[in-house]
């Protein structure tokens, strides 16, 4: 079965962001000559997107459910900021599950490996 188009995006998006991410926090995990620790988790976060993404692409089911997870996350941690970041990141996680969960995507996750 071929892969649903909002499937792709939603994987190529999730290895952007965790790029990007991890590219743009990495001085703070390794600032100066101690190990951050906050750094390190962010790290670890950006490569969950990353590998999220990658699985998904690669059909795995478990991957659409941690990509969800990853951004529950962020909404969880967004509602301890301003309302505009937690509106923000529900909206997304709206559009991410309704890509990842509608039928012709079950479909595509559920096809032997």
């Amino acid at each position: 079965m071929k892969r649903p188009i909002p499937v792709t995006m939603v994987a190529w998006l999730y290895i952007a962001v965790g790029s990007m991410g991890s590219v743009y926090h990495f001085r703070e995990a390794f600032s100066g000559h101690t190990l951050q620790y906050d750094g390190v988790l962010v790290e670890l976060v950006e490569l969950v997107a990353i590998l999220s993404g990658a699985f998904v692409l690669r059909g795995h089911n478990w991957a659409r459910w941690l990509a969800f997870a990853w951004i529950a996350f962020h909404v969880v941690l967004s509602a301890f900021h301003s309302m505009g970041e937690f509106a923000m990141h529900c909206a997304f996680c709206g559009v991410i599950a309704w890509a990842l969960f509608r039928k012709d995507s079950a479909r595509y996750f559920r096809r032997p490996g």
